[in-house]
């Protein structure tokens, strides 16, 4: 397979690449010149079909089904909360609590910066679960475990529990993280400085659901990219609480 894809699973049904950032899933009608996975990878593995999507600037775990069959049965699956996601994200602030849940209704495209808002009213119901994962001055990385998949939930969600992640363009500040910010004594030049991670801090770092064909259970991982490691490496040396 051709690069920027790593394949992280393949048989006859199904597909699952660990996606870079800058990448669609499939096409919107937003932006044509970016990048996308499905039409890059149909050139070497024919029809390709979506059943669930992640952020342009989302990395990781990306799920295709191979044929017909296989793509109604596992959006059978996804629709009944039969496949669990775990993503994890960097985000400004620190919680209160080590885990805590958030329910509130989702309308996508809700306002002029076509943002996803809370609407307790026209809203779809959207569940998520956080978890503390480790803790920072002014940063934590937090599981987030949707059992839902409105679009952007897990950054909506976070927001409603007044956390941003980092570098977060739509929900938060939209600023790269740079060391410079995190480092008391920067002696480094602003100029030429590189972020730890320029783009929305959310990996979706795990996917598990039954085989559509044979009902084995398949857990898929994409490990962390460059960026986020880096990042925390960082957050660990500089940042620890």
């Amino acid at each position: 397979m051709k690069k920027p894809f790593s394949v992280l699973y393949i048989d006859t049904e199904i597909l699952a690449i660990d996606k870079p950032a800058g990448v669609l899933a499939v096409p919107d009608h937003w932006d044509p010149d970016v990048p996308v996975a499905r039409e890059m990878l149909s050139k070497d593995l024919g029809k390709l079909l979506p059943v669930h999507r992640i952020d342009k600037d989302t990395t990781g775990v990306l799920l295709y089904a191979r044929d017909e069959e296989a793509h109604r049965e596992l959006n059978r699956r996804f629709s009944t909360r039969q496949v669990e996601k775990t993503y994890f994200a960097i985000v400004h602030g620190e919680p209160e609590h080590e885990a805590w849940e958030v329910e509130f209704p989702l309308r996508a495209d809700g306002d002029r910066m076509h943002r996803t808002i809370i609407d307790t009213s026209n809203g779809k119901p959207a569940k998520t679960r956080f978890e503390v994962v480790e803790r920072f001055r002014g940063f934590t990385l937090v599981r987030a475990l949707p059992e839902t998949g409105r679009t952007h939930q897990i950054r909506v969600h976070l927001t409603a529990s007044g956390l941003t992640i980092v570098a977060d363009p739509l929900y938060g500040d939209g600023v790269p993280l740079m060391l410079s910010a995190l480092k008391r004594k920067w002696k480094g030049d602003a100029y030429e400085e590189r972020p730890l991670v320029a783009r929305t801090a959310l990996h979706a770092a795990k996917i598990a659901f039954q085989h559509p064909k044979s009902g084995a259970r398949l857990e898929i991982e994409a490990p962390l990219p460059r960026d986020f490691k880096a990042a925390l490496a960082q957050l660990r040396k500089l940042c620890s609480p």
